[in-house]
């Protein structure tokens, strides 16, 4: 990985999305970075002009809360998860919902897409992986192995294998090159807690949030732990990998935002999250060193914004910008 010099964290102007009628569980940025989506408690999932903040879309459906939300990397679509044990899968361009797909039994807690868009996968209280032809809508297969609550997924860049994290502190890989009914699988032992957010690298690394407050980058050809980073004083509930993979971004509980440096494990920078008008927290920017984050694409266009979402409760979430020009702290 490489690593090149760190800007230092600061917090920007800040643009509040408080039309929601319940708290927000998940929010998403488009591959390009012009739109973003909040799944909220009320049922609705919501959609937003990053930068004028209008409103573009609220498209309810579900028959629960909506726990989760993800665009697909080429754009075109997004998918929600609810507690009404269903996804939907939407048409940005249209904002309509074009598949419901059944199949999980309980809660349905996370969804992500495979790189070239043809797959998704999805998990949740049934302790079950369902892989889905995002064409026709259609199940592929289960997935069965976790002894717990599946919380997190993402699949690997070359689309070939999933990641997903469980209640039963394990993550598993899942490779799907084998095409069989059964598909093979390995786990990933480390974490003495939840996993609840996991991420993998443009590089093919694997980063995994916990309830033990710490983060492991692992290498998930050999299974090897490769860092653990330490200083987080609450659950870890989300993490990003920067562009060039050389640092990693992470949220907690503690209304805090750590960005770690993946060589060394050094923690970099700490944000301090502070509420506003008590309803929201605030969002920051980084700001681009020479040689650094210049080099690898993340130089800030003049002005930026920065984006918050959500409602008080129990901590910050985080929500990167594609190519992390901005970052979206906010309370779920």
């Amino acid at each position: 990985m490489n690593s090149g010099s760190a800007g230092r964290l600061a917090v920007g102007r800040v643009k509040f999305f408080g039309q929601h009628r319940g708290e927000v569980n998940s929010s998403a940025f488009s591959p390009d970075g012009q739109r973003l989506l909040t799944a909220s408690e009320d049922g609705y999932v919501y959609g937003w002009e990053t930068q004028s903040g209008q409103l573009l879309w609220r498209l309810g459906g579900h028959a629960g809360p909506i726990k989760f939300c993800r665009f697909s990397p080429d754009g075109h679509l997004f998918a929600t998860t609810s507690g009404d044990c269903t996804i939907r899968l939407w048409d940005v361009a249209e904002a309509k919902c074009l598949h419901v797909l059944k199949g999980q039994q309980r809660s349905v807690e996370t969804v992500s897409f495979s790189p070239d868009s043809k797959q998704l996968a999805s998990g949740g209280w049934d302790k079950r992986v369902v892989l889905w032809e995002v064409q026709s809508g259609q199940m592929l297969r289960h997935l069965g192995g976790h002894r717990d609550s599946v919380q997190s997924s993402d699949f690997a860049p070359s689309s070939d294998r999933v990641a997903t994290g469980s209640w039963d502190s394990a993550i598993c890989i899942w490779d799907l090159r084998t095409g069989t009914p059964v598909t093979s699988h390995q786990e990933l032992e480390g974490h003495s807690g939840n996993i609840s957010c996991l991420c993998y690298s443009a590089s093919g690394l694997l980063a995994s949030g916990s309830w033990d407050k710490t983060i492991h980058i692992w290498k998930p050809s050999t299974r090897n732990l490769l860092v653990q980073l330490k200083g987080h004083v609450t659950w870890v509930k989300s993490i990003a990998f920067s562009p060039d993979g050389s640092q990693l971004a992470s949220a907690g509980y503690s209304h805090m935002v750590k960005v770690w440096d993946c060589n060394t494990g050094k923690c970099m920078e700490t944000l301090k999250v502070s509420k506003v008008h008590g309803c929201s927290t605030q969002g920051c920017r980084k700001r681009p060193a020479r040689g650094g984050w210049e080099q690898a694409g993340l130089a800030f266009p003049e002005p930026s914004e920065v984006l918050s979402a959500g409602s008080p409760g129990c901590g910050p979430r985080l929500c990167l910008h594609p190519r992390w020009e901005t970052l979206s702290v906010w309370s779920c």
